[in-house]
């Protein structure tokens, strides 16, 4: 497993400076507008845990590696409910019919957050628990650079607003780094994988790191509309969801 935990950490560096998280990092933006993209979001974080609790998760299990999947899916399969506090605290639930709220949900600037849990569902529903370890390993670290970033933000919004954001923020961030996949990475490398195995493994890893690469285009691009949109209608609210 060494060599699938080298290459997700060569793509993670990789990740790390796409265009969406260089904007999450340059401190020149208002925060209100690094934080754009939020809504965006919704519809692969509410599939998240769903993810964890019916395509990762196989219990009972007596596979040791299975196991460690199902331990992981434990820790990430109720964060949700902290993304529904942060998007009424940032004014993002403002009143809408459910027509409105299924059309922006379902428009086609939200396409890849609609099917990334799809995709990766489709990685991990016939493959070996190994197997299933480095895509959940390639997962997490995407999340840490993603969560890493946004606790910085939620640490400026608190100070000029006073409101903690406990999904974006520190809360949640702890916790994410905080699992025991990323205090135990001897016990993963020193996994043994045959050939065939390294190379469906690698081959994920890759996959993983292209479709969230896909997915932050899709949060950068929706980011920008939104404070091209309030550019040219100040007096709107800058909470209103806007279906593109």
């Amino acid at each position: 497993m060494k060599a699938v935990l080298q290459r997700t950490l060569h793509q993670k560096l990789h990740y790390l400076r796409l265009p969406f998280f260089q904007f999450l990092r340059d401190d020149t933006r208002p925060v209100v507008d690094r934080l754009a993209f939020f809504p965006c979001m919704a519809g692969f974080i509410m599939s998240f845990g769903d993810l964890n609790r019916y395509v990762l998760r196989d219990e009972p299990t007596d596979d040791e590696h299975q196991d460690m999947v199902n331990v992981h899916t434990h820790e990430d399969d109720h964060h949700w409910p902290w993304y529904l506090e942060d998007f009424e605290k940032l004014g993002f639930a403002t009143p809408a019919t459910p027509v409105q709220t299924l059309r922006f949900l379902y428009g086609e600037g939200r396409l890849q957050n609609r099917l990334l849990a799809h995709r990766l569902a489709h990685l991990v529903w016939s493959v070996s628990p190994t197997v299933r370890l480095a895509v959940v390993e390639a997962i997490e670290e995407t999340g840490n650079v993603l969560f890493e970033a946004t606790s910085r933000l939620a640490a400026s919004y608190r100070a000029t607003t006073g409101v903690e954001l406990r999904y974006l923020g520190d809360f949640h961030f702890r916790r994410e780094s905080g699992h025991a996949m990323h205090t135990d990475h001897a016990k993963l490398a020193a996994i043994q994988l045959d050939d065939a195995t390294r190379s469906v493994a690698l081959a994920r890893v890759d996959q993983v790191f292209g479709w969230f690469r896909d997915w932050t285009d899709e949060l950068l691009a929706f980011a920008l509309e939104q404070i091209e949109r309030r550019a040219r209608t100040p007096s709107a609210a800058a909470s209103r969801l806007q279906a593109s």
